[in-house]
């Protein structure tokens, strides 16, 4: 089978599966409203940064993200329907690259959407304070949100596959990006700024002091993302479905 129907098929998945839709949606509602009123917060704290402050919500946001990455690729795993899919898709590269093609690209455009939304209400809530913000600034800000919720569905999706599970995935993704980074993240130093999600970060901040600039953070996340979608598509090939 070529990969053109194959992805039809797959975003078929996506389109009649209410949770999934729905996740997007959370995506899009939570993080808007946390930045709307991540804008009407003190302003007058020397290390404001009015852009990360813009896009604050995206914190709580990339849950859905990773939500919706974890919930297209477990879905298979219920009631056997991996063994349908992969009979009717032999190749399981193939099949696993439309499954993260119908993974990435809903989530990126969603993001970009939200991102842009997140801006406008934060920055209704800031007013003069964000005057200082450049356009440069805010679309990068924008695009670079936007990336970030894809690398980290994907990042969800790979996972899934990993370890065949989508509790087992969420179990320990969740934790990790509510936990790690705030709790540990100043006793580690600076070894949490190769961390996925405090990498991928970088992008949201006006000014930053980490080791990695924004596309460099961007750039680790993706090398995250990378390698766990290996290790998911070897597990995919190398195991009974």
């Amino acid at each position: 089978m070529q990969f053109a129907p194959v992805l039809r098929s797959e975003a078929l998945k996506v389109l009649t599966l209410r949770p999934l839709c729905g996740t997007l949606s959370a995506m899009f509602a939570v993080t808007t409203a946390f930045s709307a009123l991540a804008g009407v917060s003190d302003t007058s704290d020397p290390e404001f940064d009015p852009l990360f402050m813009a896009l604050s919500g995206v914190t709580p946001g990339q849950i859905a993200a990773v939500a919706f990455g974890t919930v297209a690729v477990s879905s298979e795993y219920q009631g056997n329907g991996i063994r349908l899919s992969l009979a009717a898709v032999p190749r399981r590269g193939r099949w696993f690259a439309a499954k993260l093609a119908v993974v990435a690209v809903p989530v990126l455009v969603v993001g970009l959407l939200t991102a842009f939304a997140a801006l406008a209400a934060a920055r209704a809530g800031l007013g003069p304070a964000a005057d200082g913000l450049t356009a440069g600034e805010q679309a990068r800000g924008v695009v670079g949100c936007a990336v970030y919720l894809m690398l980290m569905a994907l990042l969800a999706a790979g996972l899934t596959a990993l370890l065949r599970s989508g509790v087992a995935a969420l179990s320990t993704l969740i934790p990790f990006l509510l936990v790690v980074s705030f709790v540990i993240g100043d006793a580690a130093g600076g070894a949490t700024d190769f961390l996925p999600d405090k990498a991928g970060q970088v992008v949201l901040h006006q000014t930053y002091e980490e080791t990695v600039g924004p596309w460099t953070g961007l750039g680790v996340t993706a090398l995250w993302a990378a390698a766990v979608l290996l290790a998911g598509a070897r597990r995919l090939r190398g195991g009974d479905a």
